[in-house]
Formats: structure tokens, sequence, C-alpha cells
């Protein structure tokens, strides 16, 4: 068999193959459409290959047309935490937040403040917050759990056993990050609390960390 025999029959198996993809893809496009729509969470193609019963190639073909069919719309196809869902569009944000969210349910400064912490140590536990933020920290910690925005994850091996957190897939979605490497940079280094990595000694306590009195904490500075 000569080489250009070899090389045509190549090329007609590629072009075969992408033939199949193709017609695949348009199968199982609108069943992507549905499982995005329906689903409350971000999907990877592995999942979405096994729900519709089809190669990941297809799946990818599927995805990008209907991100294509969606671009410029009010809902958009987003890459967020790792797969893929259906969410509003930016320029929507404004108009679907005064119908979905009450008035004042935005964090505060010292709940971004904080988040942003967790976000760029993680897994950090709350008296190396407080350390950082210099004030009493459990309000905005639990204002972050109850919005899912943060979880616990773990207690770390050192004097007291103290809870660890971490953020959540929530909080890449909530700002439209993939995933934690897409976090910008920090123009000035945190460095953990050294006095906090001590040896675990059995029988030892979790310190108590007293709340700050009514006008103790940094000034006008409001907890939410």
């Amino acid at each position: 068999m000569s080489t250009d025999t070899v090389i045509a029959e190549a090329l007609a198996e590629a072009a075969d193959e992408r033939e199949e993809l193709t017609a695949a893809a348009e199968r199982i496009e609108p069943l992507v459409e549905a499982l995005l729509f329906v689903a409350g969470e971000a999907l990877d193609q592995r999942r979405i290959a096994k729900f519709v019963d089809a190669d990941e190639k297809a799946v990818d073909i599927a995805l990008a047309k209907l991100a294509e069919r969606y671009d410029g719309r009010g809902i958009v196809l987003r890459n967020v935490a790792g797969g893929f869902r259906f969410g509003t569009a930016p320029f929507a944000r404004d108009a679907v937040e005064k119908y979905l969210l009450p008035p004042k349910t935005t964090l505060s400064s010292p709940a971004l403040e904080t988040l942003a912490i967790v976000a760029q140590m993680q897994p950090v536990t709350k008296g190396e917050i407080e350390s950082i933020r210099g004030v009493n920290s459990d309000s905005v910690v639990n204002t972050l759990l109850d919005r899912s925005l943060i979880c616990e994850a773990g207690r770390k091996e050192v004097v007291g056993r103290p809870m660890q957190y971490k953020t959540t897939s929530l909080f890449l979605e909530s700002f439209g990050l993939n995933s934690l490497e897409d976090l910008p940079d920090l123009e000035v280094e945190i460095e953990r609390p050294r006095e906090l990595a001590l040896p675990l000694i059995a029988g030892d306590a979790e310190p108590n960390v007293e709340p700050e009195s009514a006008g103790g904490g940094r000034e006008g500075e409001a907890e939410q």
C-alpha cells in the first residue's frame, strides 16, 4: 500500500469521525441544554457525557454550540467551578438583583475582608483571621457560613485543635471564578501568625476568644 493511499485513508477516517461527532453533538445538544437548565450546580464534561450517554468530545462540541447560541443573550453558558452552568449575563445583573435580593443583603466590608483572607490563606482558623484583622470575627465568619460562601475544613493539629475554614464552590460561582487559581495575586503578602503554629499537646482545650466590648474593635466598623 502506497504512502498516498495510507494518508488518504487516514484523512477519510478522520473526516468520518468528525461527521459522527458532529451528528452526536447535534443529537445531544438539547439534552445538554435541558440538563444544565435544571442542574443546581456546575457540571463538567465527564458527568454530562454520562447523563446524556455520549462521548466527551461530542459534549465539548455541544457545549461550544450552546455557548455560541447564547452569546449576547440575557442567559449565558458559564465555565465556573470546574464545570458548566447557565447564568445571567453581566449586563443583566442589576435588574436580576433588584428582583431576587431583598434590601441590604450585600456583604459588608468586614465580611468581604474576611472572605478575602479565607480565600487567600485557606484552610485558615478563626484565630488566624482575627490576628490578621485585629478584631473579633465571630459575626462575619457566621455570616459567611450562613451564606455558604465558606465551610468547615477540619481541625488544625495545634494547641486547642481550632476549626479551619475554606471557600466553597458557591464562592467560585458567585465571583465568576473557575478555580482558586483564578484569584488575583495580592499586592502585599499575608503572613500566617506564627504563634498559632504550636505542636498539639494531649489534653489541651481550645482557647476562648473574648468578644469585643461594645466600644472595642475598629472605630465605626459594623460587622455583618
